[in-house]
């Protein structure tokens, strides 16, 4: 049997229909994991997952792996490293360790309030930079959701003054910048785990910590510490991370599906934050008698302004893009 000849038509939606195949868009299923969190980010990181799903028409969707079912922040991020996992969300101090450039949201007092912590984190001109600093190890940031002023809490003894911190030993996280604000302030720091405090509050390990209000609630320290003292050292922001490999192997219609996706995902944390802040200190203190200390900040300020004469050229073309942020 003769094979019948193509006609032009014919051969002309052949070429269309071969283009159009070639650049259709590969589903694509992002891994997602995550520590446990306060249930405001696991809001946020789910709206993310359906704003995703929903901006790229279903060509992309987000699969979780919460409360560290991988492991810890750490380890995740390694994966992103690697190509195991695709994203990832976990506290700017850690990243620290990847980029000393994130050591910057450590530094004591470096907001007035939370306005202009917002106004610093929502300035491309400030953040990109940040979340690029990461792009030749594999990993890039795309965005940041409010994880709280840090305080100091402790077992016994109330700090109402820097002189109450001395001699005290106070868990931070695994970070130079912490370690050194905690001992300008007289208090002995002791990096470990948060999966290592409750034991080591109740056992005097510890004599306090510093957190949020969460740490309070759901994981349970104020069962141990009772007074809580709002001095608002830092506000250390949680950072949604890509693996670059991840980014690379997206089509533009689906990385600006997942950009968007995420900066939406800030904005609804936003809208839930500060509401849940406020459930969370009065649940630790009307369930569990924690008192709330509040105290003049300037003499703890003082106390760790050393800590800005010991920062790099880079540290400091930040800090002082943040100062004038806060100025603006």
């Amino acid at each position: 049997m003769t094979a019948m000849p193509m006609t032009a038509m014919t051969k002309t939606l052949t070429a269309i229909a071969l283009v159009l195949a070639a650049g259709a868009a590969q589903a694509e299923t992002l891994r997602f994991g995550y520590a446990q969190n306060a249930a405001p980010t696991v809001e946020a990181m789910q709206k993310f997952g359906e704003l995703v799903a929903e901006k790229s028409g279903g060509d992309v969707t987000v699969q979780f792996f919460p409360d560290s079912q991988l492991g810890g922040e750490r380890e995740m991020v390694e994966m992103l490293q690697g190509g195991v996992l695709d994203i990832t969300k976990v506290s700017a101090g850690l990243m620290e360790s990847f980029a000393p450039v994130y050591g910057v949201f450590a530094l004591p007092y470096l907001f007035d309030d939370e306005a202009h912590y917002y106004t610093v984190m929502d300035d491309p001109e400030v953040m990109q930079p940040i979340y690029e600093a990461t792009r030749a190890m594999g990993v890039v940031g795309l965005t940041y959701y409010n994880s709280g002023a840090r305080n100091f809490y402790t077992v016994s003894k109330p700090v109402e003054s820097v002189a109450d911190l001395a001699g005290l030993k106070i868990r931070v996280l695994q970070s130079p910048t912490a370690i050194r604000m905690t001992e300008l302030l007289g208090a002995t720091p002791v990096a470990m785990g948060q999966a290592e405090v409750y034991t080591s509050l109740q056992q005097g390990v510890l004599d306090g910590a510093e957190n949020n209000e969460f740490a309070l609630t759901i994981a349970r320290h104020a069962e141990v510490a009772k007074h809580y003292t709002l001095d608002g050292h830092t506000r250390i922001p949680d950072v949604l991370l890509i693996a670059a490999s991840t980014l690379d192997r997206l089509t533009e219609e689906q990385r600006t599906a997942v950009t968007e996706a995420a900066k939406e995902s800030t904005e609804f944390h936003k809208s839930l934050w500060t509401a849940a802040v406020d459930e969370a200190s009065k649940q630790a203190q009307e369930e569990f008698g924690v008192t709330v200390h509040e105290v003049d900040v300037a003499p703890f300020r003082e106390a760790v302004a050393p800590i800005y004469d010991e920062l790099d050229p880079e540290k400091q073309a930040v800090v002082s893009a943040i100062r004038e942020d806060g100025a603006k």
